[in-house]
């Protein structure tokens, strides 16, 4: 329950700032441009309170799941005359809306002979304003990501106190893909299906978007360059892809595994490990995270293993433990391992505009590559997250300790929220803007029948697509991956 209520208060947090600030790059344009904006609403359904102020009702309405703005003109059904109340096609997390009937704010019938006598309509004013106003909120989503970034690497910029600046393997788990392809511990990555000296982001990212592939990858090994051929599994529904699953575990931080806590009863305590211990070897090798040390217990299968321990400085003789399967999650020792310290390092400005510029236009790419796959059929539908799957990353980094995991995530989505706006679909903003680029070709506008049939398919297919999103999510919750087998 815990879990569950962390995830919809972050979540709600989320979303709702992120289609806020979009809606308010088309608001501020709009009012830029003189487009009447009848309401700026926080929220969806029936109004709980606001103020008017000009011809704007600034309101706060009950779904706190996002936000819109009505413009004077903006969809066909005020164009071809709707009364006061008609559902319109509005935005849904970013662009389908529905605005609920607000008697006390009284709007006369709008024909389109009114509307394009009308200065505040819309669709009144030149396309190149209407295309701005449809740019602005994709925009607002870029902008709000580079400020979240630069905050973070200018004010926070959080570092290992013992980090490993290289991509180095520490260790290759046995009989898995990476040992097949011959990584060795001790492998720096230097060259990675098509990125040069990647960080282990940039090998997880590439790892992801090819999976069921092979990929060209290039170590230094003491010295002497190796060329290797990975070939990445195909995912395992109901888990996020991570570049251990192909074996290779990095090495992020030097030094022992620092012991915190011993649970009462379990392996590590009946072998005679105690707080404040620390793990310099497993059965010979030099671990340095428990990432390591779990992953070669799921290999071993609960084999027992020789631990030589540092307790006060001073080295051990080696102790034997005998790993146990408590949980589903696989064989464990029993204890808490020390918390990689962390310290912060914040960059000059002008380092933090280009290192946030840097990440703005990194994971740009990787969405529009990851966007032009899914149409290509190189990657299945079923990676794609929807708000479930959102909800849980949100859950997942508002309790991870740090900001990287919280302003890290808020920066993602809010560029695929820009990026995904802007593809040219009907009632997303890259339609809109292509629907006024194509009118400007023909040198006329596009009949308000034919605009309306096309927002009432386009509105179909976006409601299908939800549905498809969600119930892809569904079935990746742990309740149903338990389930099978």
């Amino acid at each position: 329950m815990h879990e569950f209520l962390v995830s919809v208060v972050a979540f709600i947090v989320l979303v709702g700032v992120m289609v806020v600030v979009h809606e308010f790059g088309h608001f501020a344009v709009a009012k830029l441009c003189g487009v009447r904006v009848e309401s700026f609403s926080v929220g969806f359904g029936p109004r709980l309170f606001g103020v008017k102020y000009g011809d704007t009702d600034y309101k706060i309405c009950l779904l706190p799941l996002g936000g819109y703005v009505k413009m004077t003109g903006e969809t066909p059904d005020q164009i071809s005359g709707s009364t006061p109340g008609t559902p319109v096609y509005q935005q849904l997390l970013g662009k389908v809306r529905t605005e609920s009937p607000e008697p006390e704010i009284e709007m006369p019938l709008a024909g389109p002979e009114a509307l394009e006598n009308d200065p505040g309509s819309f669709t009144s004013h030149p396309r190149w304003q209407r295309m701005l106003i449809g740019l602005a909120g994709p925009v607002a989503n870029f902008l709000l990501a580079f400020v979240l970034m630069l905050f973070y690497y200018g004010w926070i910029n959080e570092v290992p106190k013992r980090e490993v600046k290289t991509t180095t393997v520490e260790w290759v788990v046995p009989d898995s893909p990476a040992a097949q392809a011959g990584f060795q511990p001790g492998d720096l990555i230097t060259h990675f299906e098509t990125v040069d000296n990647p960080d282990w982001d940039q090998v997880n990212q590439r790892a992801a978007l090819n999976q069921n592939q092979t990929v060209p990858v290039t170590v230094d090994r003491s010295g002497q360059t190796v060329e290797l051929s990975l070939h990445i599994p195909a995912p395992v529904k109901g888990q996020d892809f991570d570049v251990s699953d192909v074996g290779t575990i990095p090495e992020f931080v030097r030094g022992p595994i620092g012991v915190q806590q011993v649970q009462p009863g379990w392996p590590a305590a009946q072998a005679g490990l105690r707080a404040g211990d620390a793990i310099e070897s497993v059965d010979g090798h030099g671990f340095h995270t428990v990432q390591a040390l779990l992953a070669y217990m799921q290999y071993g299968q609960g084999k027992p293993i020789s631990l030589v321990v540092l307790r006060n400085g001073e080295a051990l003789l080696p102790i034997v433990a005998h790993p146990a399967k408590i949980d589903s999650n696989g064989w464990k020792l029993g204890f808490v391992p020390v918390p990689i310290p962390f310290g912060t390092s914040p960059m000059p400005l002008n380092t933090a505009a280009v290192k946030s510029a840097e990440f703005c236009a990194q994971n740009s790419s990787l969405i529009v590559e990851v966007l032009g796959r899914i149409f290509t059929r190189k990657v299945s539908m079923s990676q794609l997250s929807g708000p479930v799957g959102i909800a849980r990353m949100a859950g997942d980094a508002a309790e991870m300790k740090g900001w990287l995991p919280k302003l890290g995530l808020a920066s993602a989505i809010s560029l695929n929220l820009g990026i995904i706006n802007l593809l040219p679909f009907p009632i997303l903003d890259g339609g809109l803007i292509l629907l006024l680029l194509i009118e400007s070709v023909i040198r006329r506008d596009i009949g308000v029948n034919v605009k309306e049939r096309i927002y009432q398919a386009a509105f179909v297919v976006i409601i299908a697509f939800f549905a498809f999103v969600i119930f892809n999510d569904v079935t990746k919750l742990p309740i149903f991956t338990h389930l099978k087998p």
